[in-house]
């Protein structure tokens, strides 16, 4: 029985070919995605900036956005961002901290409950208080922080230090082009934005790790050929299982993106994002980087192995 081969065994496409045009393409969308974070800023929702989120649906017809925020605007609660979502009956309403604390988080609720309770259904409530909101962008900040620095020593003791450098650029390559799609597709960046971008960053490293260890296998393999030529044969070996991983992964994120309802699918969207760009940079990025941090075949150690002819004379020589 013919085993299926979705990607055939003699491969041989020139991924390394393409970097004089990876490089200068992933630099400008890199510088895009920070200008996007400082002119448009970030989305930032309740979690990070504290206030009130009113998730409601009409018990009959089409929600009116417009008669909402008449509504909203006239029980003095400050600023008040409505927006629909889903069906044509979704509606998610977010409301600005109140200068009272938590007295006045707990008057919104309120007014919101005896304002739309005839209408709609509050299917979820969620109120953040300023403390509580500080305490999140500082441990979330910290924590992807602490990732990146483990993931350094990690790469360090696991290859040489320029593959630790060439993964940490894929990696922050990754984080900065996620950064910037929240930016411009003017995703919530909340608690589970920073989940997003661990998991893509994980997911990512994963990636790059199987191909820096086919890369090293080869470098061990080929002692006479180019280092691209190497690379290129490293890349197109880890074909196989890339393709029917990344394709699962991808599968599976366009079912949540599609089904997965509102609460989920900025995290969603952001891991579809993350996969591609994930994918795209272990092999564009972090593969080629490697040239230009100067990595050489003889760089890599190599065990040595004895040969037959000489350990059998050695062993005759201890027993004489």
């Amino acid at each position: 029985m013919k085993l299926l081969r979705i990607v055939p065994d003699d491969t041989k496409y020139p991924f390394m070919k393409w970097r004089r045009w990876s490089f200068p393409f992933s630099a400008l969308i890199s510088v895009i995605s920070v200008v996007a974070f400082f002119t448009l800023g970030m989305n930032v929702g309740i979690d990070f900036r504290g206030g009130s989120l009113f998730e409601m649906q009409a018990k009959s017809g089409k929600a009116d956005i417009a008669a909402i925020r008449a509504q909203v605007a006239g029980l003095n609660i400050g600023g008040a961002e409505i927006q629909a979502f889903g069906t044509d009956a979704d509606v998610l309403v977010q409301v600005e901290l109140q200068p009272d604390g938590e007295i006045g988080q707990k008057r919104v609720v309120d007014l919101m409950h005896s304002t739309f309770d005839k209408d709609f259904e509050i299917r979820r409530t969620e109120t953040v208080g300023p403390r509580v909101s500080g305490e999140l962008v500082r441990d979330g900040t910290i924590g992807v922080l602490l990732a990146l620095v483990a993931i350094t020593i990690y790469l360090w003791f696991r290859f040489e230090w320029e593959f630790a450098v060439g993964a940490m650029i894929a990696t922050m390559h990754d984080l900065v082009l996620t950064i910037g799609f929240y930016a411009i597709a003017r995703l919530h960046f909340d608690q589970t934005s920073i989940a997003a971008i661990l998991t893509i960053v994980g997911y990512s490293l994963n990636d790059t790790v199987v191909i820096y260890d086919r890369i090293r296998e080869m470098m061990r393999k080929y002692k006479r050929m180019s280092i691209g030529e190497m690379m290129d044969i490293a890349v197109n070996a880890t074909l196989s299982r890339s393709v029917v991983t990344h394709v699962t992964v991808l599968l599976a994120l366009i079912g949540l993106v599609i089904f997965g309802g509102e609460v989920i699918r900025g995290f969603s969207l952001a891991m579809l994002f993350g996969v591609v760009v994930g994918t795209y940079s272990s092999v564009f990025i972090a593969a080629p980087i490697l040239i230009y941090l100067g990595v050489k075949v003889a760089d890599v150690k190599t065990e040595t192995v004895e040969p037959p002819a000489r350990a059998k004379g050695a062993s005759a020589a201890k027993a004489v």
